[in-house]
């Protein structure tokens, strides 16, 4: 990159300064993760929007790290936000007004631009594939009060969905949890997320039994409510939950996070009648979104990077949610008689990536396995008699 075009980006773009952070501390940004050496004070050059940010501080050695503190920002061009670091609290706290104002105008005045690590911009496409429909509303609606995000505020969560735990799950809860002690932040008043509740069994009065057993059967009643009710019937809001709770867990390594995250997805793959009839560009969007969410986490020279887990074989085991779910959804492309194109192939993309990365198994579905680059975009099936 030219200095004149890096300068324009400096300029520009977003800067996150962030004042004594310890050496060793693990801090990063959307994809992006840097490790806090003695001249490091933020991070410049980041395009502006949605990103999240994310850190764990270590002991001196930097061999044992505490649980991740994260937290969402909507940032405009030539925004900063600055951050000191508390050792009491060992976590980034907000500086007064009147030292915010004369951080604001040395970073304009490029004081600290040699101490501010640049934004990758090559990795900024992989942050947008993650987080495209989160919005400000999306992150307003749903982030905390005082918009941290951390495990350690969760153990109300852990405990009260323990019983519903699979053994996937509580190996998950121990991963998260063991080994990330050095310190211990303080709980304070601190609560979690502002999740949209989603029921796992539908229950409703003056119901027949048989109608009741099909409402479960076909989450499609629900998915309709939920969208009315709760989400103003907005598809893109129900999405952008979707991806902030996957973000939450994965950077964020919130099992509060990990749990609707699961419930939505649940959600989703629980509906027969919605891909194909009612709902089937919102489906065909979701399995974009879980696409791209699989495909990152999953990516094996990412695993033992650092002490940030991602997705793994350990809990994306053939004995989990996912797998189940999956195999009853990708079944209903064989027994649907019209599918939409688009649908169809993000569907495609999605069973390969299950059975290529993680070596699951599916039933040949005609539907999945046809390849046929000039098929229309709907296509038959097969006829009814």
């Amino acid at each position: 990159m030219d200095p004149g075009t890096a300068l324009e980006l400096v300029k520009h773009g977003v800067t996150l300064l962030f004042l004594d952070v310890p050496q060793y501390t693990l801090l990063g940004i959307d994809t992006q993760m840097f490790s806090v050496g003695p001249s490091f004070k933020g991070i410049k050059m980041i395009p502006p929007g949605i990103h999240f940010v994310y850190y764990s501080s270590s002991t001196r050695e930097g061999k044992e790290f505490s649980p991740v503190i994260g937290f969402f920002i909507d940032v405009g061009p030539s925004e900063v936000i600055v951050r000191k670091w508390d050792k009491q609290e060992e976590r980034l706290v907000k500086a007064s007004e009147d030292e915010e104002e004369r951080y604001i105008q040395a970073v304009k005045n490029l004081e600290f631009d040699r101490n501010l690590g640049p934004y990758n911009l090559s990795h900024y496409e992989e942050w947008k594939q993650l987080s495209n429909f989160i919005t400000k509303s999306v992150k307003e609606r749903l982030e905390p009060i005082g918009g941290e995000i951390t495990v350690e505020c969760e153990d109300d969560v852990v405990r009260s969905s323990s019983a519903n735990k699979t053994p996937m799950e509580n190996a998950l809860d121990k991963q998260l949890k063991a080994g990330n002690s050095a310190t211990s932040i303080g709980k304070s008043q601190r609560k979690g997320c502002y999740y949209t509740p989603i029921p796992r069994v539908v229950k409703r009065k003056g119901v027949s039994g048989t109608e009741l057993t099909s409402l479960n059967l076909d989450k499609t009643q629900l998915l309709e409510t939920l969208l009315a009710k709760e989400y103003g019937g907005s598809e893109d809001l129900l999405l952008g939950e979707v991806q902030f709770s996957f973000i939450a867990f994965l950077m964020g390594q919130s099992l509060e996070a990990f749990f609707q995250w699961k419930s939505l997805v649940s959600l989703f793959l629980g509906c027969t009648e919605a891909p194909f009839k009612t709902r089937t560009q919102l489906f065909t969007k979701f399995i974009r979104v879980i696409y791209y969410q699989l495909k990152y986490g999953l990516q094996k020279d990412r695993i033992g990077e650092s002490v940030l887990p991602l997705l793994d074989d350990s809990w994306l085991s053939a004995d989990s949610f996912l797998d189940r779910l999956c195999k009853d959804f990708f079944s209903l492309f064989e027994d649907g008689s019209v599918v939409d194109g688009d649908l169809l192939s993000w569907t495609r993309k999605f069973k390969e990536l299950l059975e290529n990365n993680l070596g699951w198994e599916f039933q040949p579905c005609s539907a999945i396995e046809e390849d046929d680059e000039f098929a229309p975009q709907v296509e038959i099936i097969g006829d009814e008699a």
